[in-house]
């Protein structure tokens, strides 16, 4: 009798232990990078999204934010990601281009008529499409596109006031070949270098301009050392958060669904708060932080940038046009 009494209480026991190892289960530590300065556009999207997927989860998600760089650079997450040693990061779209081709379509020149027509693409049918072709080609998740916003262009040399002034500046670009082939159609003397790389490059005068994000320019202090400024607007960026496929996999159904709200809501307070900064950085920019600023003619960029377009049609595939024309088509 004695052991038969006990077994309700040996069950209970049993219940409690599995249930414990349940809940330790279904804590998920999320580590999230981002390559920027504290204080960049990354920095809004990356905090807004682990105070969210925290608060979502009901503390059953622990995200650890890792800036400047920590986990590693842009360069390099992509790939980390899809093997599944780093869980999430911000990456600037055309450093994704490497990695999946048809990212080159959304970095193409003057692409975007407006942010308006940005918007409508990144966050309709085009953009959703766009996210599933990439996640079945490389197993990575595209959790949002977040704010677009301009390439600000900034040099050591002239003021920029016609395509003319371009003329074998030299120029770091990132390591996608869209940009390059851009700067070389503007007259300029391209040099590809990763990020990590471009704040000496600058300082040190192997090169003498550069674009980036108009926050970068203020967080990254380059108007320190930048004397001309230039709203060209000839490209728009973004800089989605990934996510591993190793790292949601590790997630409940209750839990993924808390990144993913998580990671909408931070794209769209990122979204709201970068727009909002934009004007403000730029007259800071130009006022003082010190950095001149001239009118200048914008038609033959335009046209520099439409025979880019044309030159990428012509040499792509089925995809890369059907995308290419869904996105003029968004223009309408």
């Amino acid at each position: 009798m004695p052991p038969f009494k006990s077994m309700p209480v040996a069950a209970s026991l049993l219940t409690f232990a599995l249930s414990a190892q349940t809940a330790l289960a279904g804590d998920v530590v999320i580590n999230l990078g981002y390559a920027a300065a504290e204080g960049s556009s990354y920095a809004v999207l990356a905090d807004k999204f682990e105070a969210l997927a925290e608060e979502y989860s009901g503390g059953t998600i622990d995200v650890k934010v890792r800036c400047c760089g920590q986990l590693m650079g842009e360069d390099e997450a992509f790939k980390a990601m899809q093997l599944g040693t780093v869980d999430m990061h911000v990456i600037t779209g055309n450093n994704i281009s490497p990695h999946f081709p048809l990212m080159d379509a959304f970095v193409l020149p003057y692409i975007f008529e407006d942010k308006d027509h940005a918007y409508r693409v990144l966050e309709g049918e085009v953009g959703a499409d766009f996210s599933a072709k990439l996640n079945a080609a490389t197993g990575v998740h595209l959790l949002t596109f977040g704010f677009v916003g301009d390439r600000d262009f900034y040099n050591s040399r002239n003021p920029i006031t016609k395509m003319e002034d371009m003329a074998g500046l030299k120029v770091r670009v990132p390591k996608n070949q869209v940009m390059i082939d851009t700067f070389t159609e503007f007259g300029a003397a391209p040099i590809p270098l990763p990020w990590a790389d471009t704040p000496t490059a600058l300082q040190t005068g192997t090169v003498e301009g550069a674009d980036n994000g108009t926050s970068f320019i203020k967080s990254q202090k380059f108007y320190e050392i930048m004397p001309h400024f230039t709203v060209l607007e000839h490209f728009n960026y973004f800089s989605p958060l990934f996510a591993s496929d190793r790292i949601m996999g590790k997630l409940d159904d209750d839990q993924r669904a808390a990144v993913m709200r998580a990671a909408h809501e931070a794209g769209v307070f990122q979204k709201e708060e970068m727009t909002r900064n934009v004007t403000e950085i730029r007259d800071f920019l130009t006022g003082e932080g010190g950095m001149k600023t001239a009118e200048f003619e914008r038609a033959d960029f335009i046209a520099a940038g439409q025979r880019v377009q044309d030159k990428y049609a012509a040499e792509k595939g089925d995809d890369f046009n059907a995308l290419l024309a869904a996105i003029r088509a968004a223009a309408n």
